[in-house]
């Protein structure tokens, strides 16, 4: 079906989700002016050639998402399939990655560079929470405009009967791998690489397992092996993309930091409450499913501080 022909009846559509809900329409159009105000002054200061350290680094870690992404995909070419039991534990271990990289690598390096900016440890702590909600209102607000579908919840978002089932799910994943690039921007944008190896080490990780799980999904939805491997090696894409938002979010006024680290958690976390848990927990197995948190969870804070 062609995107661009159903233009008109999306922007109808978009503009009737903001008129049901203008409390999420309101909230992602300040998180977006914010974002904005904060990419310009990036900007500015790329312009003035102070953060090329930043975005070498930053665009590195994107590549390397992009290339795990497309690793654990390959194998989706010659497998049968997978059983639920084993998707489940997967993505409940990418889950617990997730979850540990925003506290570990995200949150705790926001609150010291909340502190050390502001002076107080409450100021810091306030920063840090004022960029988580920023992150929450940013992915609630493109859940809900956004037309895309999860891989067993049903299709979702403003004018989703406008699009085929194929590219809901490609949006879907877009939604996905955005806050998890943004993340990897956000801590390279200082060129610390204290605070952005680890975390980009734990989601290269978990991205593997992820890439295989959406092949395997794409294979399901009817498309042959090579092209669902070579479509969920794609929507790696979105690491880099999202790694250049990340150090434009953050790279700029001296405040942005701990901002840009809160936005990128809070939007994190969104992503595994609303989706991944949820999808975990579908088939009745919850136990491993719960049991691949933990042992991501483990991972991740063992990474934290091998490289951190």
């Amino acid at each position: 079906m062609d995107v661009a022909h159903q233009s008109p009846t999306l922007r109808a559509a978009w503009l009737a989700q903001a008129h049901a809900r203008p409390g999420i329409a309101l909230g992602l159009a300040a998180a977006a002016l914010t974002i904005i105000w904060l990419v310009a002054m990036s900007v500015w200061r790329v312009a003035l050639g102070e953060a090329d350290a930043a975005l070498r680094l930053g665009m590195l870690g994107g590549l390397a998402g992009f290339a795990a992404t497309a690793l654990g995909a390959g194998p989706g070419i010659a497998l049968r399939g997978l059983s639920a039991r084993v998707e489940d534990s997967m993505l409940g271990l990418a889950a617990g990655m997730m979850l540990a990289a925003s506290s570990f690598s995200l949150i705790l390096p926001g609150l010291e560079a909340g502190e050390a900016i502001l002076g107080t440890r409450a100021l810091g702590a306030a920063s840090v929470v004022a960029g988580m909600g920023l992150g929450v209102l940013l992915m609630v607000g493109l859940d809900q405009f956004t037309p895309h579908e999860h891989l067993y919840l049903g299709p979702c978002g403003a004018g989703c009967e406008r699009l085929s089932r194929l590219w809901l799910f490609v949006l879907a994943i877009t939604l996905h791998n955005l806050p998890e690039g943004m993340a990897i921007g956000v801590s390279f944008s200082q060129g610390d690489l204290h605070v952005g190896l680890p975390l980009t080490s734990a989601i290269a990780i978990q991205d593997m397992p992820e890439g295989l799980a959406v092949a395997m999904a794409l294979r399901a939805a009817g498309l042959t092996p090579a092209r669902a491997a070579l479509l969920a090696a794609a929507t790696g894409v979105m690491e880099p993309l999202g790694a250049l938002l990340g150090i434009g979010l953050s790279s700029g006024l001296a405040l942005a930091y701990p901002l840009g680290l809160g936005l990128a958690a809070g939007a994190m976390i969104f992503v595994v409450s609303h989706e991944v848990i949820p999808e975990t927990h579908r088939n009745g197995h919850q136990m491993p499913a719960t049991l691949g948190l933990m042992a991501g969870f483990a991972i991740m804070m063992l990474l934290d501080t091998a490289l951190g």
